[in-house]
């Protein structure tokens, strides 16, 4: 059976104009896995949680979240239609092209490329900012400063790099690993903020409106504040739950591509926007002191800090810097397929990685 899948996997990407290159050696569920990875909600709910507190406020998360995430799953399922037909490594930019015209194709991949890079420096900038955090509540004597924290990103890129060059042959089971750290992980950081903290807020904060962003002298109503101040928090939804195009690219390394990375790619969305809003209404429920917290300009540390006992903290610290470790490794695992399906298109100098 498994034969007669990897045949017609092999026909389908003939029928695009490409020759099987790369082992197809993931699994279902390891395609959603790298997804869901990228997007980590251990990573954009921690990193980014500060956009949406200072821009509209906990109604940004409770009403935002789920409300952009539905947009986003839209966005997903039309995108599964698409890997759907077209399995390809090249995914978004591939997709343009057959649709539209080559230019078309050009532009998107062009833009999708050094989307990737610039999110791959920002995932693994956010993961210094934790593990340089956590070493400073663990360690004695670590200062914590941003010469420290430029020194621990480039070892973390650096560490990428060499994952993704040397550990081709267990990358896709590193991504298994991966979604069972985010879930337990996320898990347990909900337990935690469940648990420890003294006091929690009422049902009512999660309707309240914050304008910390220096826009409109802080009004919270009116248009200004409705259309302007409370869509830039809604960025924490659209930066956290990004990356999902990952499932087409390394749909040529995917056992039955047509189905596996469909459906991988709308259920990294759905999954993870239900357990991202979990994880932060934990966060919101947790404030103590919301001052603190404005003072630390939306800052979730804040937050932890206030509500978590010192072991607590530096467990909720440590399962964020490893599930953010684990999203930058995605990010790269992905943007290296989507530069070897645009370099083989021709479309990155020098040429002659194969052929359209």
């Amino acid at each position: 059976m498994s034969t007669a899948v990897h045949d017609a996997d092999e026909q389908r990407l003939a029928e695009l104009g490409y020759r099987q290159e790369l082992k197809r050696k993931w699994s279902g569920f390891s395609n959603f896995a790298i997804s869901f990875s990228i997007i980590s909600i251990l990573a954009g709910c921690f990193t980014t949680f500060g956009q949406a507190w200072n821009n509209g406020g906990p109604i940004a998360i409770s009403l935002g979240w789920p409300l952009i995430a539905t947009f986003i799953l839209i966005i997903g399922l039309c995108m599964s239609e698409l890997v759907s037909a077209y399995p390809t490594a090249g995914g978004i930019y591939w997709w343009a092209a057959k649709m539209g015209k080559p230019i078309h194709g050009w532009f998107t991949g062009w833009l999708n490329l050094i989307g990737l890079i610039a999110v791959t420096a920002s995932v693994d900038y956010g993961c210094a900012t934790f593990l340089n955090l956590t070493l400073a509540t663990t360690v004695d004597g670590w200062a914590g400063t941003l010469n420290q924290v430029f020194v621990l990103f480039v070892i973390i890129l650096i560490a990428h790099v060499l994952i993704n060059i040397f550990g081709q042959a267990i990358i896709n089971q590193l991504q298994n690993i991966s979604v069972w750290w985010h879930v337990f992980g996320a898990a347990v950081v909900v337990g935690i903020l469940i648990a420890v903290p003294p006091t929690h807020q009422d049902p009512s904060f999660l309707f309240e409106r914050f304008n910390n962003s220096g826009f409109g002298d802080g009004t919270t109503s009116g248009p200004q504040y409705w259309f302007f101040i409370l869509p830039l928090g809604f960025l924490l939804t659209q930066y956290t739950i990004t990356g999902f195009d990952a499932c087409a690219h390394v749909s040529e390394e995917t056992k039955g591509a047509s189905t596996a990375a469909a459906k991988g790619l709308w259920k990294s969305i759905f999954y993870s926007a239900i357990g991202g809003w979990i994880l932060l209404l934990a966060f919101l429920f947790a404030v103590q002191n919301v001052d603190d917290v404005n003072s630390a300009g939306g800052f979730v540390g804040a937050i932890l800090a206030g509500a978590l006992t010192p072991w607590a903290l530096k467990t909720v610290l440590i399962i964020s810097t490893v599930g953010q470790f684990f999203c930058g490794m995605s990010c790269v695992t992905s943007m290296s397929r989507m530069t070897y399906a645009f370099s083989r298109d021709r479309a990155i100098p020098p040429t002659g990685c194969g052929r359209r």
